[in-house]
């Protein structure tokens, strides 16, 4: 349903830390028409020319701040809310990043149930599933795009 809208398509860059290429980003917004407190969101599986890189090598920029970890913002984003409009940046650590030309990117949001607790909730809070594990909120397969990286 989202599809087109999820990721903008001349959004991916390499990015540097402490001057050497750190990883790539993109541009992603938020796959739900109500938009999502924080820590509702559970990460992205994310698949680059075929190969997947897990939540612990992801970074969310949004709402002006720097890029902070899933687990972060589950633990500590409770009131800060995304909203559907507005765009974020996922950030993936691969030493050296990506190299020149296109590149195919497949995503899939994992979020939380936003719509009150059920039996087992607490288990999920504690332990959240892997992003890998299928989406929620309103995409459930992998989108897939063909993007240029443009540095």
């Amino acid at each position: 349903m989202y599809d087109s809208f999820l990721v903008r398509s001349d959004s991916l860059s390499n990015f540097e830390e402490n001057g050497k290429v750190a990883g790539f980003k993109f541009s992603v917004r938020i796959a739900n028409y109500r938009g999502m407190f924080l820590s509702l969101h559970n990460g992205y599986y994310c698949e680059v020319d075929g190969v997947s890189y897990p939540r612990s090598a992801q970074r969310l920029e949004v709402n002006g701040k720097a890029p902070r970890s899933f687990e972060d913002l589950m633990n500590h984003a409770v009131l800060e809310h995304w909203d559907m409009q507005d765009e974020a940046f996922l950030y993936v650590y691969k030493d050296g990043g990506l190299a020149p030309g296109k590149h195919r990117v497949g995503i899939l949001e994992s979020s939380l149930g936003s719509y009150g607790t059920m039996p087992g909730m607490d288990e999920i809070v504690k332990n959240p599933p892997d992003p890998s594990e299928g989406g929620s909120g309103k995409t459930f397969n992998v989108c897939y795009y063909d993007l240029e990286l443009q540095n």
